[in-house]
């Protein structure tokens, strides 16, 4: 009778530790799937030591900022959010370091990486590796969608080729009369893949214009003499930099200083950065563009409340007007509010796991404060794009920009599953003879 006894007792103990376990599993699953968590952590790559602090601290004071405004209006759908901030300037391999950390030991729900397109390059396959969700909120490549596919890595902006493209058809519809060209870019991945894209669109447009200098200073250079000697001495009709930060300030500067702005018409593809740190050094009649449609007296924007708060606010705090790395953050950060919305009612008004903020992220539509853009389904967004000619206006002691047109993005990015470079191979003589909204500064 022991023994029954004992027998009986051991099964109803197991079945009794085997209901607690499914009872705790159902439990913990509808936890799970109904609880939001106590905060969204996101990490931000950006630079903030280096010449191309420039550029980072900025759109890093811009991240605190707009994580203030959130989290003081509710958060991401009642969720606040925590920023950590990881610093470009240290150098590749301690940043991949940090990366990682935040993606394994923090736990980060989102990362947003990064400036650098050669960091773009290495963090794309790491985050897909890691399996961590990340906005390349300012990196210019094209080549992270082309040569590879990802499920959690998206852009939510455009990338080289419309910003690019955008600039060569301003020069080709206002300065049409050249006939020798010379670059002067960044010898890392952004300088080299924009030369490409142009120089290879220009051959289809203007196949009579001579490339008559290709020079690829190392990136933090800081000293351009050689550079401007060689210049001045091949006299180019143009000269074409997309370089960026502190590097494109110096260059400026010492271009300045010995005469280069008047013999040649120079495009700045990315110099919408650099007009209020220039000042008096960057002359008028200067073809620039601003990475998409970015400016902080955007033609289109100047009458919206929240624009003008913003633009406000930021240079309350910082004393100077937003560039347009700061509004890529801000472009990160409502596409970041749009996908957890759009993929939260998606889930029946639940909390969303990774793979559906993913998922989410396909066809997603959100704005900052420029036009609209979508994310296609290759993760790339389509971004319009914002370029004039500097001038020398009354209140602004730095150029600002004139004669404005803003082309739409889809008409000037290579279509999903097209590389670029082949792409702007195929263009007819005529392509970028584009229609953009014209804009004089007010």
């Amino acid at each position: 009778m022991g023994s029954l006894q004992h027998f009986f007792g051991v099964q109803s103990r197991a079945v009794s530790a085997a209901l607690t376990l499914v009872a705790t599993t159902m439990l913990s699953t509808a936890a799970y799937t109904a609880e939001k968590p106590k905060e969204l952590e996101i990490g931000i790559t950006t630079y903030s030591s280096g010449s191309a602090s420039v550029f980072g601290v900025p759109a890093r004071e811009a991240a605190v900022m707009l994580a203030e405004q959130l989290n003081a209006k509710g958060g991401i759908e009642g969720v606040p959010v925590k920023l950590h901030f990881v610093d470009e300037g240290t150098g590749l391999e301690t940043l991949m370091t940090e990366y990682r950390r935040l993606a394994e030991d923090v736990g980060v729900d989102v990362m947003f990486g990064s400036i650098s397109s050669g960091v773009c390059n290495k963090i794309a396959p790491l985050a897909e590796d890691l399996e961590v969700l990340n906005f390349m909120w300012d990196c210019g490549t094209q080549r992270i969608f082309e040569d590879d596919k990802y499920q959690y890595v998206f852009r939510t902006q455009a990338n080289a080729t419309p910003e690019v493209l955008a600039p060569l058809a301003y020069l080709l519809k206002h300065n049409p009369d050249f006939k020798t060209i010379a670059v002067v870019n960044q010898d890392y991945a952004w300088g080299r893949d924009s030369w490409e894209i142009f120089s290879n669109a220009l051959k289809t447009q203007r196949p009579d214009v001579e490339v008559v200098a290709e020079l690829f200073p190392a990136f933090g250079a800081a000293d351009f003499s050689a550079e401007v000697s060689r210049l001045l001495a091949l006299k180019p009709d143009v000269i074409l930099s997309t370089s960026w930060g502190g590097d494109l300030d110096t260059f400026v500067r010492q271009a300045k200083q010995r005469g280069l702005f008047d013999q040649s018409k120079f495009v700045l593809a990315l110099a919408e950065s650099s007009l209020e740190r220039l000042g008096d050094d960057l002359p008028e009649g200067v073809i620039v563009a601003a990475r998409g449609d970015h400016y902080f007296l955007h033609p289109e924007m100047l009458d919206n409340e929240a624009f003008k708060k913003f633009n406000a606010d930021f240079k309350a705090k910082t004393g100077s007007y937003p560039i347009y790395s700061v509004y890529h953050m801000v472009q990160a950060f409502a596409a970041l509010e749009a996908v957890y919305a759009k993929a939260i009612a998606a889930n029946n008004g639940e909390w969303p796991d990774k793979e559906q903020i993913a998922d989410a992220m396909t066809g997603l539509e959100y704005q900052g404060f420029g036009r609209p853009l979508v994310i296609r389904e290759d993760g790339q967004a389509v971004e319009a794009q914002l370029v004039g000619t500097t001038i020398k206006a009354e209140g602004y002691p730095f150029k600002v920009i004139d004669k404005m047109e803003i082309y739409d993005g889809a008409g000037i990015t290579a279509p999903v599953g097209e590389n670029s470079i082949e792409w702007i191979k195929k263009f007819p003589a005529d392509q970028l003879k584009i229609s953009g909204t014209s804009y004089s500064h007010k």
